[in-house]
């Protein structure tokens, strides 16, 4: 995916709201997880992404500082991320209990 084009979000959009759901992409293009929730709002904001599993189901959550993420919104108006990160990096993290 050319993400050259996508817009990417001010800080006072990096909220649960607009992030919930958002498909988190590697340095390879793999999707790598799914943000679940937000904790906070804006640059400081912290984000809970599942790693692994199918459809949710034996995922495991992983803490992430929002500035680590470059979020976007593509020609469509989906709202992703795109980390440095490999799915085996997320899966290393610790999980994350609420």
């Amino acid at each position: 995916m050319d993400h050259s084009n996508h817009v990417r979000l001010q800080p006072d959009e990096l909220t649960d709201v607009m992030l919930n759901d958002a498909k988190v992409y590697g340095p390879d293009d793999e999707t790598i997880g799914t943000i679940s929730h937000v904790h906070g709002t804006g640059e400081n904001a912290r984000a809970v992404i599942d790693v692994g599993g199918f459809l949710g189901i034996g995922s495991k959550p992983v803490l992430v500082d929002m500035h680590e993420l470059d979020v976007m919104r593509d020609q469509a108006g989906e709202v992703h991320a795109v980390s440095h990160w490999t799915k085996d990096d997320l899966k290393a993290l610790p999980e994350h209990h609420d």
